[in-house]
């Protein structure tokens, strides 16, 4: 039997044999807490709870298993910051014809298994940013995520995602055709109003609004929903405790967005240093998604390293960078669902490409994410008290991030994944 496979049988057993109340010491190569790399450092879990952290002199408060982890680096569990789990690569179906043509059971059905594809990467949160048309299901699969009926990351969702009228899709160009929308269309904040608060009555953790779209002339993005309107979701969801984030592509649609006071924009593919820098004195964030452009760029004829970089991805890598000097908050989200879910690595490799440092990226795939979505006090650290959402890779990903993608152990809220 090959050396992971016969830890993984190991560790099945303990975790399938042990009480709740048994004490696990973990004790890897190194311990990234999820803000710095230590080596030397054991990590004790009991239930779904961290006990303690810290250097090897440090004793468990009570007898304990202990689970050797050589040559791996022990990690929080990550968190995905921009998914569709009800979306699967473009190059295999068109997002019109996942929209159109696939039944809410299939798409539900490959949702499940992009949820436990997600959590085997490592992943043991997602913020997932709108069903694309499959109206409030991800409410459904965060619950059967949550009764153990399926596996899958904690998922933190938006449920609709709330466009201009007539600014989304799909769109067959037949005004005698009305079509189902891939989100919920409002027009004034009045309506606005309305759409926010049903979401959150359906089971919306957070509300996204797209501030711009590709609705123009040709296709070109351009901005969509008012300044008025936007204000209108981030006063009404805020009201609740619930944050508003916005897709914006255009610097006009960023703009608008940033003064009406949402939590995080989604994309900034045409951000300005001056632009970010406002981001970074109102603390805005920034989930840059380079994946999903990098995978678009492909699935439309690009030769990745052969051919010159279409203008798109040129924007796209000297905007990151601009985030990048403005200081901004960067948080680790590269709209899975656009390329293939468990593939969530992709982002970090190229926010390492793009020339973010790799301690920088681990902590966006983490702490920094917690922070942004408000589970400071549950997720995204190795620190007594939070839960044991844990994840164990081969190698070191401070000296190459390629290793996220060796997963060998997957432990969330306490239980062997």
């Amino acid at each position: 039997m090959k050396p992971f496979s016969l830890l993984v049988a190991l560790l099945l057993t303990l975790f399938a044999s042990a009480q709740n109340d048994t004490t696990y010491v973990l004790r890897p190569d190194r311990v990234f807490d999820g803000e710095t790399m230590h080596t030397g450092w054991i990590v004790v879990i009991r239930g779904n709870t961290i006990l303690q952290a810290g250097n090897m002199q440090v004793k468990p408060a009570q007898p304990a298993r202990v689970i050797e982890l050589p040559g791996k680096t022990l990690m929080p569990g990550l968190i995905e910051g921009h998914a569709h789990l009800f979306l699967h690569p473009y190059n295999e179906t068109s997002w019109n014809d996942q929209v159109l043509r696939e039944s809410r059971a299939e798409r539900i059905a490959r949702a499940v298994v992009h949820a436990e594809r997600t959590l085997r990467a490592g992943f043991t949160t997602v913020r997932d940013l709108g069903t694309e048309g499959a109206a409030w299901d991800d409410a459904g699969l965060k619950a059967a995520i949550e009764k153990g009926i399926v596996p899958g990351p904690r998922m933190i969702i938006a449920t609709r995602a709330i466009v201009a009228k007539g600014a989304y899709g799909p769109n067959l160009k037949n005004a005698d055709i009305d079509l189902p929308q891939g989100a919920a269309e409002v027009s004034g904040a009045e309506e606005m109003r309305r759409e926010v608060r049903d979401q959150i009555a359906r089971g919306a953790d957070l509300i996204k609004v797209y501030a711009d779209y590709r609705s123009g002339l040709n296709g070109k993005a351009v901005p969509t929903l008012s300044e008025e309107e936007i204000r209108m979701a981030v006063e009404t969801a805020n009201g609740t405790g619930r944050p508003v984030v916005a897709h914006a592509a255009t610097n006009e649609g960023m703009l608008r967005a940033i003064r009406a006071g949402v939590s995080t924009i989604e994309h900034g593919d045409e951000g300005t240093y001056e632009t970010f820098v406002e981001m970074k004195k109102r603390g805005i964030a920034l989930c840059p998604t380079l994946a999903a452009g990098d995978a678009t760029a492909q699935y439309g004829g690009w030769k990745k390293g052969t051919d010159p970089e279409p203008a798109r991805i040129r924007t796209k890598r000297e905007s990151f960078a601009a985030a990048l000097k403005a200081g901004v908050t960067i948080c680790m989200g590269g709209d899975v669902g656009v390329f293939a879910h468990g593939d969530n690595a992709r982002e970090l490799e190229l926010m390492a490409a793009a020339g973010m440092k790799t301690l920088d990226i681990l902590r966006s795939a983490t702490s920094v994410n917690a922070d942004v979505f408000g589970w400071t006090d549950r997720i995204g650290r190795i620190r007594p008290g939070l839960l044991a959402d844990l994840v164990a890779i081969d190698g070191n990903p401070e000296a190459d991030i390629r290793a996220v993608r060796q997963v060998r152990l997957v432990i969330k809220n306490g239980q062997l994944r």
